[in-house]
């Protein structure tokens, strides 16, 4: 068992159940489409969104039978959105496995991401709650348009962290934060206790995706489960380079800009980069920034009364910044 996998023991019922109640809604009549998907699912996926869903149930009072196969919900839409990244980025691993684009191609890939989305909607209509499946949909809409404003912006050594913060909130907190706020949603628990709990989930969410980033030049491939600087070589400037380059006099960021966007830069390149990066001081000022981010997700659970929901919630987004993968 790993460190990141024994930090979270005290949940193991939880992913138990998570898993089996995925794999027993998962089911197609075309066997490559079970293939593709069990391949996707599997690997050493957190299941941290299905979670953070139940456990916000929890705290919400829910205690109907069907809050497990709701959480597999955000574990669909989630595993969707790698597939495609996956397309996007030509991304050969992914959770220590070959990508499924790499296996069966790009084309099956998509129609997978597009098969579970669809999978995951369906479930989500069966909830009978407007509501909850307005909040779905409204969130895959902002997650597709948070992946196009990333692919306009390959290659922008002039992004601004406002603009990185936005890309981040669309892509991966605004999923974190729905499975938050789909809780309070299906238990009928108000616009208060809804309202908390989305902003946990929105500022646990970019604590999250901070340490993604970070960890893509820290940690290792075989940890990682992706290679390690692998933002950099698909073109995505992301926060520790964006504060990298601030450091850096004009002539060598322009020097720097000129070797990776019009020549070919080599693996030595990419490792003095790498190396740069971690030295300067901008993870340790990144994993700063993501403890505060935590803090706050923390502080707007203060609405709820202490109760060993609450602590596991404040548990799961300590986790985010002590994880290793």
């Amino acid at each position: 068992m790993d460190s990141d996998t024994s930090n979270l023991i005290q949940f193991k019922d939880h992913f138990e159940i998570i898993n089996d109640e995925m794999f027993k809604v998962f089911n197609s009549r075309v066997p490559l489409v079970e293939e593709i998907g069990r391949h996707a699912l599997l690997g050493h996926g957190k299941r941290l969104r299905p979670l953070i869903f139940v456990l916000s149930c929890e705290l919400c009072s829910y205690q109907q039978e069907d809050v497990y196969q709701l959480s597999t919900i955000f574990e669909y839409i989630h595993t969707a959105s790698l597939l495609h990244d996956d397309v996007l980025d030509n991304a050969e691993i992914r959770r220590n496995r070959p990508s499924a684009n790499q296996v069966w191609g790009n084309h099956a890939a998509v129609l997978e991401g597009d098969f579970l989305v669809s999978k995951a909607l369906a479930i989500a209509i069966r909830a009978g709650n407007i509501p909850f499946l307005a909040k779905i949909t409204e969130t895959t809409t902002q997650m597709t348009e948070g992946q196009i404003l990333e692919l306009a912006h390959t290659d922008d050594w002039e992004i601004s962290k406002d603009l990185y913060l936005e890309i981040v909130t669309a892509k991966t907190a605004m999923l974190i934060s729905t499975a938050c706020a789909c809780g309070a949603i299906i238990s009928d628990a108000g616009s208060e206790t809804a309202d908390a709990l989305t902003r946990f989930g929105l500022d646990a969410g970019i604590a999250f995706q901070l340490i993604d980033d970070l960890l893509d030049y820290t940690s290792s491939e075989e940890v990682f489960g992706k290679p390690v600087g692998k933002d950099l070589r698909e073109g995505k400037v992301t926060l520790p380079f964006i504060y990298t380059l601030e450091q850096l006099a004009i002539t060598e960021k322009n020097r720097l800009e000129d070797l990776f966007l019009k020549h070919q830069p080599t693996d030595d390149d990419y490792k003095d980069i790498i190396d740069l990066v971690r030295r300067n001081g901008a993870l340790d000022r990144i994993r700063d920034e993501a403890q505060s981010y935590v803090d706050k997700a923390i502080n707007s659970l203060d609405i709820f009364p202490d109760s060993t929901t609450k602590r596991d919630l404040a548990i799961l987004s300590q986790h985010i910044i002590d994880r290793k993968k």
